[in-house]
């Protein structure tokens, strides 16, 4: 038997946010009690039989259904594999008996939704997306709601035409301004298949890159819901690096397996441009966000707005991809909380962007926290992931992925990025990172200083860090206030907190300078920007109704900033809404730098009297 209360125990949050923003839809549904009614007289049927057909990766699917004694808390549940009664069911204790469902759902829908006469006539139709996720597909009917779950009738299945095929390519920058890497996920063991990537210029010579794959059992989950219910075979992770690119060229690629009989299976084609040269006076433009999850093109899977903003984020980002440049996602990724499936769903959801610029992740709570693993909190807010599906499933150019802190240059440029759930605090190895991000960088070629981590480990308003009486995360800027301020970091982004709010340029709680939409000058101190809004619920996350002095601008809604490096001496900040894409706050920075290619007064060279 398993024991699902495990899985709602992680519900348990430290966001400033309330409990259903972080919950994750699936977890709703009570998997141990499904009990079997079923119903001759009634049915479930899907078509199209067979899906992609022209390597196609996403299809729509017809459902229809009839139930004799229809209710209005009869729900659709989708299922992959199609044959979910036959799995075997992982308990956490020997002394209950088994279940006779043991695993959820990869989505589900009200089986009245937008069939209003459903409840008199039991007849219904829905039009569901799915997704290639390596398995074929079922849908089945339930009464009782999500609580107390009977099986009414199951469909045929349906799947696509080659579900091993290769998909969702994720672009980052490798460990070398020059390097861009490419992971996929496919069905194919590298013993059942050689992976690589095809890339070269448009329309120059090819090259081949082999590539690496990696995955992970169920065993590397720490606890439930990804140990028991959430659990789905997350396919394999392949990794490719594409070296020695041309600064600003643009590349074509196609992702490949070779099949012991010769054969090749390929993706489509896609592009992007390479990097920079460092320092390179041009237009750099990147968006940075957090806490965006998925959400469900067909409306499925809702639950009190859980992640009303995600597709509008994305739908925003792929409608200016002309003029983006590299997207830094800073933690809470897609919010699976122990539901693997749901990390397909996320990698789909962003393909357009992540298989066309550098798509740069951080680690947040959703994705490592677990007690008694290592995370600086040992809360239960991952679902028994504890970092593994975050770490595999996306490549950063960390020294060591699994803890997932590192530096990366773009042009002008240079990123620090911190991981919050490992203790950053002075004396810790990722302490010794941070300083290390932060002193090493050439101002003369990165003039732009940006240092991103998940929690707010600089000045938030929530009403919940204000209730810690910090406003911020308890720990945070005390330890690294000095370092922001000796090494002159222009900006300082996290997440965590479901909104948006800029500082005034701050400094041990003081504004150095009054906040503006210009600043000019030499570097006085770092500007602190919360960007949490990008699709997880607002519907909690409130700001304090005190005054605070180095608190700025505020806004209650779904939204990312955009960041326009013009030059060596001039940056554009930009804050975006979803809903719209329009410009709702903003700021310039002008600068000529010579402050800071000069050393400040406690990291000057020593000099002697001698000539």
């Amino acid at each position: 038997m398993i024991r699902l209360w495990v899985a709602l125990t992680w519900l348990t949050l430290t966001v400033c946010a309330a409990v259903h923003s972080g919950e994750q839809p699936l977890s709703r549904i009570a998997v141990e009690r499904m009990v079997l009614a079923v119903d001759e007289s009634a049915h479930v049927k899907a078509s199209p039989l067979i899906l992609g057909l022209k390597g196609q990766t996403s299809e729509w699917v017809e459902v229809e259904f009839f139930h004799p004694n229809p209710s209005d808390d009869d729900w659709i549940g989708v299922f992959s594999p199609a044959n979910f009664s036959a799995a075997i069911c992982e308990s956490e204790t020997v002394s209950q008996s088994e279940p006779l469902l043991c695993t959820a759902p990869i989505k589900f829908q009200a089986a009245n939704f937008g069939n209003d006469g459903y409840s008199k006539s039991g007849k219904g139709h829905l039009k569901l997306q799915l997704i290639n996720q390596r398995e074929d597909f079922s849908f089945a009917l339930f009464s009782g709601g999500l609580k107390m779950p009977k099986l009414i009738a199951v469909s045929n299945t349906v799947a696509f035409a080659n579900p091993k095929a290769p998909v969702y390519p994720r672009l980052a920058q490798g460990k070398a301004w020059n390097e861009m890497t490419v992971t996929w996920t496919s069905g194919y063991d590298f013993k059942e298949a050689l992976p690589f990537v095809e890339w070269g210029m448009k329309g120059g010579h090819r090259l081949l890159s082999p590539a690496g794959t990696l995955t992970f059992d169920r065993n590397s989950m720490c606890g439930a819901p990804a140990l028991t219910v959430g659990w789905r075979h997350p396919g394999y992770i392949h990794t490719s690096h594409m070296k020695e690119l041309w600064p600003d060229s643009v590349y074509t690629y196609r992702l490949g397996h070779r099949l012991p009989n010769g054969t090749h299976i390929w993706s489509r084609s896609y592009r992007f441009k390479a990097s920079p040269y460092p320092g390179q006076d041009s237009l750099q433009r990147v968006v940075i966000f957090g806490d965006m999850g998925k959400a469900e093109a067909d409306g499925s899977n809702e639950f009190n707005d859980f992640q009303p903003g995600s597709l509008n984020t994305t739908y925003q980002i792929i409608r200016d991809l002309e003029n983006i440049d590299m997207v830094v996602h800073i933690g809470d990724i897609c919010y699976a909380n122990g539901y693997l499936s749901q990390w397909d769903q996320f990698t789909a959801q962003i393909e357009p962007i992540a298989s066309t610029v550098p798509y740069m992740i951080g680690i947040g709570n959703h994705e490592r926290d677990w007690p008694g693993t290592g995370s600086f909190y040992g809360n239960y807010d991952s679902g028994g992931e504890c970092g593994v599906p975050a770490q595999t499933v996306f490549y950063t150019p960390a020294e060591n992925r699994a803890k997932s802190w590192y530096a990366t240059d773009y042009g002008m440029f240079r990123f620090c990025i911190a991981n919050t759930e490992e203790d950053w605090r002075p004396g810790t190895e990722q302490y010794k990172f941070i300083e290390q991000c932060l002193s090493s960088v050439d101002r003369s070629k990165q003039p732009w200083l940006i240092f991103l981590a998940h929690r707010v480990l600089g000045y938030s308003s929530c009403t919940f860090y204000e209730e810690e009486g910090t406003f911020e995360e308890p720990m945070g800027r005390e330890a690294l206030q000095d370092l922001w301020q000796k090494y002159k970091v222009d900006i300082a982004f996290y997440g965590h907190v479901h909104n948006y709010e800029r500082t005034c340029p701050v400094y041990q709680s003081q504004c150095v300078v009054n906040a503006s939409d210009h600043y000019s000058g030499p570097f006085m101190a770092t500007t602190h920007v919360v960007v949490g809004g990008a699709g997880a619920s607002v519907l909690d996350s409130k700001f304090t109704t005190s005054k605070i002095n180095w608190s700025h601008y505020r806004d209650f809604d779904h939204g990312f900033v955009k960041l326009t490096a013009l030059n060596h001496s001039s940056l554009l900040f930009e804050y975006k809404k979803s809903r719209d894409g329009n410009v709702y706050d903003h700021f310039t920075i002008s600068r000529d730098y010579r402050d800071i290619l000069a050393c400040s007064i406690d990291n000057c060279p020593r000099t002697t009297l001698a000539v």
